[in-house]
């Protein structure tokens, strides 16, 4: 049975605690920029430092983790980083400073990174071999769909009520995040192997190489995401749809709710290619059409196919990252990829507002589009084609 059942009590606790983990996540990274600007009284320039610094710390804390699982109890490795992650979460109710809400978000980053990069572990070793790519994708899903309530709430909160009732949302999220990691049991884990102290510090330890190039594609979807989850309400707003901004979202989830369950069987039975290319072709389509939106109808379906492209990347490269490495190496390989995710995405929030300062919002997600346009070739070029190499090197043997 352990062998073909993928939906049982372990792996809906993994996937829900990762839900309320990335629900704060996306709640804090629409709704934060407001915060600063309005009750810090901060700059443009501070909006892109609160997500870099968070960011930053997280890729750092990345690779930490995709060691630790390797030597230590990966239980009690997530429910401290989702206790820290708790913590700082209640203690933006008392930030009045933009000199010490860069401070916790550092902290609340690498706490953040450790619990990603543990509940993505978890959830794998969880998934029988058979329904990778289904598991992945239906475990991604519940990233998702935090990726569009988190927002939608966010924005619902900040427009509606005050700060103070955001943070304790964001509290109550995490603290659920933190009750599922208490419940979770892993049946059959293996003992946490014992490193010298002399190899315990080698960077294989830290990075796993064979991931590293779906890992490069990741990036660059993840540099022109960071637009969207960033910049979309003042989006929306320079375009007087600024009521709609939460909507984008929810059209947004709607379209990958409803492809997942397609997606992940594709990708087990017909390979990541057939899943792949569509993706970025949704994306770039998507995004171009939302650089030029100019009613609510242009601006919520570009949403719908940004969704859709978004949808069936995210989960394919995870997979693909995971497979690529032995087994006993799946959790390095989760933190590599999100290594480059994380790298990306703060990158792409911070470059991709300063292209949206000296030009326009609109310009800036051209060029996200631009920037996704290329990733076709880099998939290409640094995974298909030596995916292709590899198998013709079989065969002939």
């Amino acid at each position: 049975m352990r062998e073909t059942s993928l939906w049982n009590k372990n792996f809906l606790l993994i996937c829900f605690s990762s839900f309320f983990v990335f629900m704060t996540f996306y709640i804090l990274a629409v709704t934060l920029p407001t915060f600063v600007l309005e009750s810090l009284h901060g700059s443009q320039k501070g909006i892109g430092l609160v997500t870099t610094v968070f960011v930053i710390a997280a890729v750092i804390f990345r690779p930490l983790a995709g060691k630790w699982l390797n030597e230590l109890d990966n239980r009690k490795i997530m429910n401290v980083s989702l206790i820290l992650f708790a913590v700082c979460s209640a203690l933006y109710l008392i930030v009045h400073g933009f000199a010490p809400l860069l401070v916790l978000r550092v902290i609340h980053g690498a706490a953040f990174g450790v619990a990603a990069t543990t509940t993505s572990a978890i959830a794998i070793k969880l998934i029988p071999e058979k329904r990778k790519g289904e598991g992945i994708g239906y475990f991604t899903l519940f990233m998702s769909l935090a990726m569009v309530f988190g927002p939608f709430l966010g924005l619902t909160i900040i427009t509606h009520f005050s700060f103070p009732v955001l943070f304790i949302m964001c509290l109550i999220f995490s603290a659920l995040s933190l009750a599922c990691g208490l419940l979770l049991q892993i049946p059959g884990e293996p003992e946490p192997k014992k490193s010298g102290a002399a190899s315990s510090w080698h960077w294989s330890n830290f990075i796993e190489t064979k991931a590293i190039p779906i890992s490069i594609s990741g990036f660059m979807l993840a540099f022109s995401y960071g637009a969207i989850s960033t910049f979309i309400s003042v989006y929306a707003k320079s375009l007087g749809m600024e009521p709609f901004a939460s909507y984008f979202f929810i059209v947004f989830a709607a379209l990958i709710l409803i492809s997942r369950p397609f997606t992940g069987r594709l990708f087990d039975r017909r390979g990541e290619h057939v899943l792949v290319y569509p993706g970025l072709l949704f994306f770039v389509v998507g995004m171009i059409w939302l650089s030029q939106a100019d009613s609510t109808f242009a601006f919520l379906a570009a949403g719908g196919v940004i969704g859709l492209g978004y949808g069936a990347l995210l989960p394919s490269f995870q997979a693909v990252a995971i497979k690529s490495a032995p087994i006993q190496r799946s959790g390095l390989a989760t933190s590599t990829y999100f290594v480059f995710f994380d790298a990306g995405y703060g990158v792409g929030s911070y470059v991709l507002g300063v292209v949206a300062a000296m030009t326009s919002y609109g310009t800036m997600y051209f060029v996200g589009a631009m920037v996704v346009a290329f990733t076709t070739l880099l998939y290409y070029a640094l995974h298909h084609r030596r995916q292709g190499k590899e198998q013709a090197g079989e065969t002939s043997t």
